[in-house]
């Protein structure tokens, strides 16, 4: 085979195979279908876990007197001990119904004085403690806002005992005499603060024949000597059984609130130390819980409750039976408690300084407000 025809066969095979290429159509790219986006739901951040509160056990102390009245149920659920020489049969079955379980969750102990149940609050001895209402603005001001105030636990319980007719209201106090024990202290505030908003000079108009102590009131009542008296619950009540005809004629209680100014005349509150409460808030919570319990069985079982009075010595069954409705006892929190006790120690503040320590407290004395 010649050159010529060798580069005329290549040339015709070179042109075949471009034609053939232009011939082909170019494939479009398959499309994959797009998968559906799942949008994930945003996570919620965890709340940090709140360890659980260790077990602890409460230690309360209390008054002999309305103050520590409320508590009686509560204290029998604890399996407090009963006063040395209690008749345990006079006991009501129902009063000691559940005795003894919560007796890991608290302890009690009753005092006669304020003043015995101060230091040990101070020094931590006690975690909580039902004291006089303006005793815990003094402890307070003493500890720089170490005490704080959880409630109100008794109302106003004096009264103005009459062995006549002759008073009816505070207006009719102009002019007369009465006996009392207090100087110095709450009862005589109380009184001269609602004396005034009546439009009576407490230091003019009428005469106040200050005793030492409530049973010389008495004894003035019974041999003739007085015949109008301020005196607390429940010793009205004694008064009552030893000086015939001897009435109620007043209620310093309901003289506070027909001011109307959203306090209240108040007699005991129950306080705890700000450390406590700062340590164990779940304790606290249940305490309140507790103590309103057992202030609402009181009120309503008053023969049983009086039962519980006597039994822990804080007066004689028979006397509490009587006096138990009179005595006020309640469990007032959060704001009510706030108005009523801000302003029953603004009025104390305003004629003895020294009887709420010196100064009104701040609002961290006032737990939950």
């Amino acid at each position: 085979m010649n050159l010529k025809k060798i580069l005329s066969a290549v040339l015709a095979l070179s042109l075949s195979l471009s034609l053939a290429a232009c011939g082909k159509k170019e494939e479009a790219p398959v499309e994959t279908p797009e998968e559906p986006v799942v949008e994930q739901p945003a996570e919620t951040p965890a709340e940090p876990e709140v360890p659980a509160e260790e077990p602890v056990n409460m230690r309360v102390a209390a008054m002999t007197g309305p103050t520590g009245m409320g508590l009686v149920k509560l204290m029998a659920l604890a399996g407090t001990p009963m006063a040395e020489g209690t008749d345990m049969a006079a006991i009501s079955e129902a009063a000691m119904a559940d005795s003894g379980s919560l007796e890991s969750e608290y302890t009690f102990s009753l005092a006669g004085t304020a003043d015995e149940i101060s230091p040990l609050l101070i020094k931590g001895e006690l975690d909580a403690a039902c004291v006089p209402a303006n005793m815990a603005s003094v402890l307070y001001n003493k500890t720089e806002g170490e005490i704080v105030t959880l409630g109100v636990n008794t109302l106003g319980v004096l009264y103005i005992v009459d062995k006549g007719d002759s008073v009816q209201s505070m207006a009719d106090l102009k002019g007369k005499t009465i006996v009392s024990a207090g100087k110095g202290s709450v009862p005589e505030y109380g009184l001269r603060h609602l004396l005034v908003q009546n439009g009576i000079d407490p230091d003019k108009d009428l005469t106040i024949d200050w005793k030492s102590e409530q049973a010389e009131c008495v004894a003035a009542l019974a041999s003739g000597t007085a015949d109008i008296a301020m005196m607390p619950q429940p010793y009205v009540t004694v008064a009552q059984t030893k000086v015939e005809g001897l009435r109620v004629a007043v209620s310093l209680t309901e003289e506070w609130e027909k001011l109307d100014n959203g306090s209240a005349m108040l007699t005991g509150v129950v306080v705890a130390r700000k450390s406590f409460i700062e340590e164990h808030p779940a304790k606290v919570e249940q305490f309140l819980s507790d103590y309103a319990a057992s202030v609402e069985w009181v009120n309503a079982n008053t023969a049983d409750a009086a039962s519980l009075v006597g039994g822990y010595g804080i007066v004689a069954a028979g006397v509490a039976n009587k006096a138990l409705p009179h005595c006020n006892i309640v469990c007032v929190t959060g704001e009510e408690m706030h108005g009523m006790l801000s302003g029953y120690l603004a009025a104390l503040a305003e004629q003895a300084p020294n009887a709420v320590g010196g100064k009104l407290p701040g609002d961290d004395f006032y737990y939950g407000a």
